[in-house]
């Protein structure tokens, strides 16, 4: 503003100058003025405050000349707003004017204002010069406004009086006089200051949309010819840069994301930018600390992993899929399969939404804490109309997968650690009371104080579940526990205190039972850290390949083998390994009671037409109870002899891994007996068989990623043992002394699980049933897995692991489906305090580190060794559950 009063100062000694000589005519004019300014001054004595600079434009036959005038030009509001707001389009004409007026008070605490003020009373009581000044600048004005209002030029002075003074009523702020040079000159500066800071948006003094200058009367008029021209190109600019900045921040492109269609909305955004030579750690304040990687890894890439573009290339060892079979149940058939057939919960009150644009609520279902989407979906399960076969116990999944997060049980404790928890559980974790009342004095579980405890037994084994183990070895010395036999099928577990004493023995078990009246009993085997799911032999065949269990073990497990034509027992038959034994702990092997015996005759029937040999049958006697174990036949002479053909042998096109919603067929497959055929020898002996490429693999088909398939295998399990033990040993965070339930959520030839196996921990291996069929390798290295499809929730109950590992899953699976359904479902299912381990690319991170930090998850991100892609860590919030519940479903 000091540059303001420098030009104020020499503008009056110029005039002075220039106005000495002024004649009688100018002040007549001057005295005239002077009489209608006092009497306008008198009838606006109450508005006359605030002094306003009105830019007009020129009309199209006038001169390109652009006038800062003072009141008494007294131009109507819609012929100054479009000049004075570039920003002001035709669009918006329901703004309201004051916008577009740049007004200057005279109350405001401005110096320069003050200054100006004074000067100009000052001046007005000076001499001549001061008055000639003033009569010079009314003239001149008074020239501008009959050019620019020169079709009125015929009305009388009185009526243009008139028709200013109304325009001054209406206006909402009233203009003050300038009369002096000085202030307009001081005005105009202020106002371009103004002009700029309102609308910042011109980067220097050549994009302004008018020049001042003087003429050779020292008159500042806006004389820029092009200035209209410039005007329009600067709105058009302003308006550009202000739709750049609404569509900026539309909803529709809001980085905080929505729930439901998160998806869209991430593919949308950049994706984490993280150099191959770093490791990144956010802490809980996103603060990034990054140090160098010195660990080198020689492997192959192992992004190859989730790739299938490359098995297109050369033959694979196992390209076929799940999904592929065409006895699955087509995807399109199922009711919730793919992410377009997902209906999204959407909620409508953005302000509902956390900082991650994510809104998360708690499950409102019967089940409450125990909530298993696909196993109680009520709403299917009261519509159907048999349980002959347990329909109602099978898998039901929602149409619409859930994304609400399941309740935590009252008074929940961080999980006892192995091995203690084989043999106590907090009682408030899982609180279910009736299996200790109704199989208590079996010594299933029992209520001790804060814990129940598990003193090992059993229907079949009361006094211990060792002394049974042994006695069964003891009868088929063969079994060679954790030698010879290394995987086994539990069938109607219970508590799966057999599998869990069996670690002692060094053999890995799955059990499985129905979620049915014996309340919890599968999540009771999980929190004891015992490995098992929810299932049920029904109508459909397991989720698992044929021809892989070493031993199949059913105590008192309330099966109706001899049923349907023993269609359960070809079940079993089905994913028993060739050589394999059946050992089947039941009353009718022991008791003569009629429906016993009947029972038996039946059973003995038809073991014998399905070739199964009888081994022995053999009595406990410190149990009381009986064992009859049965062998299943290694080749096909038996079948090949039978007089009947019944059961009938499986037609050629029916495969016997496909078990993905596939009905049970009561048939048999032959065995295979070529060299290289799986089944037709039994795997190398533990531990060496973890290790060991499968004999049936053949160098001559490629492997997953890309090498020979024996080579591949190899490689693989390289890969994941320097993994292991060079970042998820030490760099990640965690404790594995509290680990001991993991789940690879995509596992290829389960060389993740070999690489923990001298650990004590179990891996439930899951393959995705759209991936390459690989889980037959997994069990022939003497591990376990599941067939499954991400897009629908696991058959198990919440906070069952402690661990899960997802090696480029998401990245596939979210074309598939919606992730924000998958993270539900893993923060239903790992612990609070438990684990995860996401290897993918870096965008695939990006979003999934945003839903776990609007799950409360503390996350933290580090780069692979020697690969491109980032792995992100995450620990569960202990507490933390939503304030609100979802609709009840």
């Amino acid at each position: 503003m000091a540059t303001g009063k420098g030009r104020g100062m020499k503008s009056r000694s110029t005039s002075g100058g220039c106005y000495s000589s002024t004649t009688t005519t100018t002040t007549i004019i001057f005295i005239a003025l002077s009489a209608l300014f006092l009497w306008l001054l008198t009838s606006n004595n109450n508005s006359l405050s605030n002094k306003t600079t009105n830019i007009n434009n020129i009309s199209d036959d006038q001169p390109s000349t652009t006038t800062i005038a003072t009141h008494d030009l007294h131009l109507e509001p819609e012929q100054i707003l479009p000049a004075l707001d570039p920003l002001k389009s035709t669009d918006h004409d329901d703004q309201q004017p004051t916008h577009n007026i740049i007004q200057v008070n005279q109350n405001d605490d401005d110096p320069n204002d003050a200054s100006s003020s004074s000067s100009s009373s000052n001046n007005n009581s000076d001499d001549d010069t001061s008055s000639t000044t003033q009569v010079q600048v009314e003239q001149e004005e008074e020239k501008v406004m009959l050019n620019i209002n020169e079709p009125q030029e015929k009305e009388s002075l009185e009526e243009e009086e008139e028709k200013q003074a109304d325009a001054l009523e209406t206006q909402t702020s009233e203009e003050s006089t300038v009369t002096h040079k000085q202030q307009i000159q001081q005005t105009k500066q202020d106002n371009n200051n103004h002009f700029h800071d309102d609308h910042a948006t011109t980067s220097s003094s050549s994009e302004t949309t008018t020049t001042i200058s003087h003429n050779n009367n020292d008159h500042d008029i806006i004389t820029d010819e092009d200035g209209q021209q410039r005007l329009e190109q600067h709105q058009k600019q302003e308006d550009d840069q202000f739709q750049q900045i609404q569509h900026k921040w539309h909803p529709k492109n809001d980085p905080t994301g929505a729930t439901s269609h998160d998806q869209i909305q991430h593919d949308e955004q950049e994706p984490i930018t993280l150099h191959h030579e770093q490791i990144i750690n956010h802490d809980d304040d996103d603060q990034v600390k990054r140090t160098t990687n010195n660990n080198n890894n020689n492997n192959h890439n192992h992004n190859q992993a989730s790739s299938n573009d490359d098995q297109t290339k050369k033959k694979k060892t196992s390209s076929s899929t799940q999904a592929d079979d065409e006895s699955t149940v087509s995807e399109k058939e199922r009711k919730n399969n793919g992410g377009g057939s997902n209906k999204d919960e959407e909620d409508k009150s953005s302000s509902s939404r956390d900082d991650y644009g994510y809104k998360w609520q708690m499950c409102n279902t019967s089940a409450g804490a125990d909530y298993i989407p696909c196993l109680d979906n009520e709403k299917v399960i009261s519509q159907i109309h048999t349980r002959k076969h347990h329909e109602h116990r099978e898998r039901h999944c929602p149409e619409d997968p859930p994304t609400c997060l399941v309740p935590l049980p009252n008074a929940y404790k961080r999980r006892i650690d192995w091995p203690q928890s084989r043999d106590k559980i907090w009682y408030h974790n899982v609180p279910h009371t009736l299996l200790a009342e109704v199989k208590g004095h079996q010594n299933w579980v029992k209520v001790v104080g804060e814990f129940l405890t598990f003193p090992g037994g059993g229907t079949q084994f009361i006094h211990g579940a060792l002394h049974y183990i042994d006695f069964i070895q003891e009868a088929v010395p063969d079994i060679a526990w954790g030698k010879h036999s290394r995987v086994v099928l539990d069938v109607g577990c219970g508590v799966a205190s057999l599998g869990g004493y069996l670690f002692e023995r060094d053999v890995l078990t799955m059990s499985f039972a129905p979620k049915d009246e014996h309340e919890a009993q599968v999540q009771f085997a999980l929190e004891r850290g015992i490995p098992a799911i929810s299932a049920v032999m029904g109508s459909q065949r397991l989720p698992f390949p044929s021809r892989v269990f070493d031993v199949v073990h059913c105590a008192r497990c309330r099966v109706p083998w001899h049923a349907d034509g023993g269609a359960l027992l070809l079940e079993l038959n089905r994913v028993l390994r060739p050589g394999g034994y059946f050992v089947w702990s039941a009353t009718p092997v022991y008791q003569k009671l009629e429906e016993d015996v009947q029972i038996w005759r039946e059973m003995s029937n038809l073991t014998v037409a399905m070739c199964w040999e009888l081994i022995t049958i053999k009595k406990d006697k410190l149990n009381s109870v009986g064992v009859a174990i049965y062998r299943k036949p290694d080749s096909n002479d038996c079948y090949e002899q039978r007089k009947r053909n019944s059961p009938p042998m499986c037609k050629l096109v029916d495969d016997p891994n496909a078990a993905w919603y596939v009905p049970l067929q009561s048939c048999m497959h032959k065995t295979p007996v070529g060299e290289n055929e799986r089944g037709s020898q039994w795997p190398e002996e533990w531990p060496e068989r973890i290790e060991t490429p499968p004999y049936w693999l053949n160098n001559s088909e490629m492997g997953i990623h890309g090498k020979p398939s024996t080579d591949d295998f190899t490689s693989d399990y390289q890969h994941w043992k320097k993994v292991v033990q060079k970042s998820y040993m030490d760099g990640m965070g965690i404790n594995w002394s509290n680990v001991r339930n993991v789940m690879d959520m995509k596992a290829v030839y389960g060389g993740f699980a070999a690489a923990l196996k001298d650990m004590k921990v179990w891996v439930m291996n899951v393959v995705n049933i759209d991936s390459p069929d690989t889980l037959p390798i997994i069990y022939e290295r003497g591990l376990f897995g599941i067939y499954h499809d991400w897009c629908e929730s696991f058959s198990t109950y919440p906070r069952t692991y402690d661990l899960l590992h997802a090696d480029h899953l998401f990245s596939g699976l979210k074309k598939r489906c919606k992730v924000v359904t998958v993270m539900a479902e893993v923060d239903r299912i790992v612990r609070p305090g438990g684990k995860l381990i996401v290897r993918d690319d870096s965008k695939t991170i990006g979003e999934i580190e945003k839903m776990l930090k609007s799950l409360q998850w503390k996350v933290s991100l580090n780069l692979s060794e020697n690969e491109q892609h980032v792995v992100l860590t995450a620990h569960k919030s202990e507490t933390w559950r939503p304030d609100s519940y979802a609709p009840p479903s």
